[in-house]
């Protein structure tokens, strides 16, 4: 879960592995799985730099590197 701001500056807390993509329109847009779309305050480099921490602090990363490393 990583914690981020609306442009409005309600902080709220998303499930990031339910995250499709992220643009930048100039407002930073995440799109969901689900095609709902969130507007949030943070840039899309910090975005993208939390999702990869929690992916980190979960393993999910990790984990992805070991399969690749059995794989080959």
């Amino acid at each position: 879960m990583i914690k981020l701001k609306r442009l409005n500056g309600d902080s709220f807390t998303l499930n990031a592995c339910m995250i499709e993509q992220i643009q930048s329109y100039p407002d930073t847009t995440i799109t969901l799985i689900n095609g709902k779309k969130i507007v949030v305050k943070e840039q899309e480099a910090e975005v993208v730099e939390l999702i990869t921490s929690f992916y980190k602090q979960v393993g999910i990363i990790n984990s992805l590197s070991e399969v690749k490393s059995s794989i080959e």
